[in-house]
């Protein structure tokens, strides 16, 4: 008999390690594809599966899009969408997690300054949008699939899309970065042309390791330690500690008889932690689910606990700052203020 994916991920229980910290989960989704549904409902059975996750951010996947309209405007639908979400979850009605305290959306900001009409009407239309994400990645290989938002070969550097990314510090907005280990640097030149925008860096930026990349993992890391090492130089940029079990990652754990164990994803994953809290500091890195993506990998509850071994050693101080403080600030939630240095 073939497993479902609940049944696979069902394989492995873990006792959570540190069950009162308090969490602010930075990166979901919400979606409704069919045989794949995953809104309010399954997210708070993730969120409450033993952790103390108090609140999160939804970032942008195409989502509920409106169906009519003019092309540039219909990207608002997903944050009228998540809003309605935000406040099914304000009802508590689903428990006390705070879920979309926070939303990123899509605005494509090739637009030019013609984006500044469709920022304003996300900003209309919830009172918990917080930025935009316009995904950059994309990789020569054809056994790389490029981002959602079909982004061509250097649009960080793209001058209508400079143009468009101007209007996001005017709205007092933050950006959102999806791109490949290679385009690092294409960052870093975007986040010094413009100072005063809080950029998140994405799932480390994206490291690769299938098609071309794979079993090259050490020439990987190589790039991808001085690239960051570079990137941090920008004290407008933050981190988002999250999103390296996806299968374009090439740990493989997706495809194993059973999901991985906390203990697994540790021995995966800590020199790539390391080597960003160690480069930003706690106080500009959070970690992420990224959920249900690395739901292809291992469970919530195992992830959460893989985060809490990595930051074992750390101090209370250190641990607010990685589990909710840094993505508190970077969010504007719970009245916290700006990212920044």
């Amino acid at each position: 008999m073939t497993m479902d994916r609940d049944q696979w991920l069902a394989q492995v229980k873990e006792d959570i390690l540190e069950p009162d910290l308090p969490i602010c989960d930075p990166h979901h989704h919400l979606w409704d594809h069919p045989g794949r549904r995953y809104l309010i409902d399954e997210l708070i059975a993730d969120t409450g599966s033993g952790h103390n996750v108090t609140s999160t951010v939804f970032v942008e996947c195409m989502s509920m899009y409106r169906a009519d309209g003019p092309a540039a405007l219909r990207p608002v639908g997903e944050t009228e969408f998540v809003g309605g979400v935000a406040a099914m979850s304000r009802s508590g009605r689903y428990g006390p997690t705070r879920v979309a305290a926070g939303i990123v959306s899509f605005a494509d900001l090739t637009l030019g300054e013609g984006v500044g009409p469709v920022l304003d009407a996300h900003i209309a239309a919830s009172p918990r949008f917080r930025g935009i994400r316009h995904a950059a990645g994309w990789d020569a290989s054809d056994q790389v699939r490029n981002s959602h938002t079909n982004p061509p070969p250097g649009l960080y550097g793209d001058g209508r899309f400079r143009r468009g990314f101007a209007e996001l510090a005017r709205r007092g907005l933050s950006f959102d970065a999806w791109l490949y280990h290679p385009q690092i640097p294409e960052l870093t030149s975007l986040a010094r042309a413009f100072p005063d925008t809080t950029i998140i860096l994405d799932h480390f930026g994206g490291p690769l390791g299938i098609g071309p990349y794979e079993s090259r993992r050490k020439e990987v890391f190589t790039f991808w330690r001085s690239a960051i090492r570079e990137l941090v130089s920008c004290p407008n940029v933050v981190a988002k500690l999250g999103g390296l079990v996806m299968p374009i990652n090439g740990f493989g754990f997706h495809r194993g008889a059973r999901p991985a164990t906390s203990a697994e994803l540790v021995d995966a994953t800590r020199d790539w932690h390391l080597h960003a809290i160690d480069c930003f500091g706690p106080a500009r890195c959070m970690f992420e689910s990224n959920f249900p993506v690395d739901k292809a990998s291992c469970s919530y509850h195992v992830l959460w606990n893989s985060f809490k071994r990595i930051a074992a050693g750390f101090g209370a101080g250190d641990k607010a700052a990685l589990f909710h403080d840094t993505a508190a600030r970077a969010y504007r939630l719970d009245g916290a203020g700006g990212a920044g240095a």
